[in-house]
């Protein structure tokens, strides 16, 4: 009770805010992130801290610890109690490589290095879009799949893939969830002979930031693929999400033509020893 006689609480010094205001505590996330990948934050040093860092953005503490447990969660600092949270840079996880002048190339080699979820597999009707990516006939029925891929036991990318029922009754559902996609149709004789793929952004829906293990609303590579065989046939239509951070396109590129028409092609890719994992990138991830 007041001195007055009435019940109100006394207003405090100060907004008081408890909530975690997500979108706040991912920019600051963001902020400190590119400081710390870009070089700009060392490993090892101190930052600030929880009081400092909210006084300085105008945050809640609580706010401030959510952006910086984002953090820890990635490995870019250690929260260690009484001392205070220190950069440790990347953590060393090797972000996969996918050569991007040859859309085919070390696909299957990606895939024995790096570890696969199955979370569906069914034959349902074609959508109208595959249907006519993939060139089907009429009422021809297609093999769905999702899977999540991993590296190093974290996932990197959420593929939505579908393939026509002849293709797909060459293999089960345990064999996609051990072998390759592209092995398991070789195999049983079906030949990729070339791809069409754009590449764009998008942001994760809940769904996807579960498997991936983000936040909703992420930024992700977006990647649609459709694979022909010799006769034109559509064999494999791939979409695929990536998180940025774990997975880069890489295309090698050749200075070519004549004076005053030089322009950029692409080269020959470098050969990847098949069970060598790429090496570690230093600039962050990009498609």
């Amino acid at each position: 009770m007041t001195a007055d006689g009435s019940c109100k609480p006394r207003a405090r010094d100060g907004p008081v805010t408890s909530a975690i205001e997500p979108h706040k505590a991912r920019r600051l996330y963001l902020l400190l992130r590119d400081q710390i990948t870009s070089g700009r934050l060392p490993s090892g040093a101190r930052l600030p801290g929880e009081p400092a860092l909210a006084a300085e953005h105008g945050l809640a503490r609580v706010t401030v610890r959510r952006a910086l447990d984002l953090l820890a969660g990635e490995g870019l600092v250690r929260r260690r109690p009484g001392s205070g949270t220190f950069v440790q840079g990347p953590d060393g996880a090797r972000p996969v490589v996918g050569d991007l002048s040859n859309l085919l190339s070390g696909l299957i080699a990606m895939g024995r290095a790096t570890g696969v979820r199955l979370l569906s597999f069914e034959y349902v009707a074609a959508p109208a879009a595959i249907a006519e990516a993939l060139l089907l006939e009429p009422g021809e029925r297609v093999q769905r799949s999702v899977r999540v891929r991993l590296i190093d036991g974290r996932p990197f990318s959420y593929l939505t893939t579908h393939v026509p029922e002849r293709v797909g009754l060459s293999y089960s559902e345990a064999d996609l969830a051990a072998t390759p996609l592209l092995e398991l149709m070789e195999r049983s004789g079906v030949t990729a002979d070339r791809a069409t793929q754009a590449i764009g952004a998008t942001l994760a829906g809940p769904e996807v930031a579960a498997a991936l293990d983000l936040e909703v609303g992420s930024a992700l590579i977006d990647l649609t693929r459709v694979v022909f065989d010799p006769a034109g046939r559509g064999v494999e239509h791939l979409h695929a999400l990536y998180r940025p951070d774990r997975y880069a396109f890489q295309m090698d590129l050749l200075r070519t033509g004549d004076a005053g028409q030089r322009r950029w092609t692409p080269a020959s890719p470098r050969p990847v020893k098949p069970e060598t994992r790429p090496r570690p990138s230093h600039r962050r991830p990009a498609p």
